[in-house]
């Protein structure tokens, strides 16, 4: 029997390609080329909208795409910023949460923390250079000299933390890792307004340092953990 002509597959017309997903690649091309760096501003929407021959629209609509990747910032009468280098061969992975329930959400948060954390320090015990060990011990220096000083050292904290994944020479780990950490962040300044918030954990770093500079991967795996357990262990107490 011969096929039924209708049964055929259909070949159907290439679509017009994506006017907005041009934007966002000749964006990226643009501050690939420019070499921008975070902090730094974009043209403005009207010489955007000249140079690519679009409409505002459009050039709306990539400049949303990028703010909800958390790769640029619109100040109201300053202008548009870039938050973080971006390439088209740049892969975007965004974090959200539902902080409704709070709690919950940092303590589901720590389950991926304590995973990821382990290893980077893992690693950065296996990788670390003479120069990451200066930088990490200038971090760790600093942290506990505020510490000392004022009783609570949060910026300071997370600069060791993000030297320490700095050690391990995978941008996964800082840019996952610091990713959770900014979003929360963002709701407080001392967590539960609390300023002892895991200040139990502050001897641990130093034994984490000396873990990693002694190229013990173990030993940095057990000292995050004694972080990250006091850590839980605070959040749970001070929620209630």
């Amino acid at each position: 029997m011969k096929a039924n002509s209708s049964d055929r597959p259909v070949i159907r017309p290439l679509p017009v390609m994506d006017r907005a997903r041009q934007v966002t690649d000749a964006l990226a091309d643009y501050v690939e080329e420019a070499r921008l760096k975070a902090g730094d501003r974009l043209p403005a929407e009207r010489e955007l909208m000249a140079a690519l021959a679009v409409g505002r629209s459009t050039i709306r609509e990539a400049i949303r795409h990028f703010q909800a990747l958390g790769v640029i910032e619109t100040r109201k009468g300053s202008g548009t910023y870039l938050l973080k280098p971006v390439s088209r061969a740049t892969i975007h992975m965004p974090l959200s949460f539902d902080t409704v329930h709070l709690r919950d959400v940092l303590l589901q948060t720590l389950e991926v923390r304590r995973g990821i954390e382990c290893e980077a320090g893992m690693v950065a015990a296996r990788r670390r250079t003479s120069t990451d060990l200066v930088v990490i011990e200038e971090k760790l220096n600093e942290m506990e000299r505020v510490h000392i000083e004022k009783g609570t050292s949060g910026p300071e904290d997370l600069a060791f933390h993000l030297a320490v994944y700095d050690a391990t020479h995978n941008p996964l780990f800082r840019q996952l890792l610091e990713q959770m950490r900014e979003t929360f962040e963002r709701f407080w300044e001392h967590p539960f307004d609390r300023q002892d918030f895991a200040r139990r954990s502050f001897p641990f770093h130093r034994t984490l340092f000396n873990a990693i500079a002694a190229g013990d991967p173990e030993a940095a795996r057990a000292e995050t953990l004694k972080i990250l357990d006091i850590v839980e262990e605070d959040i749970k107490e001070m929620s209630k």
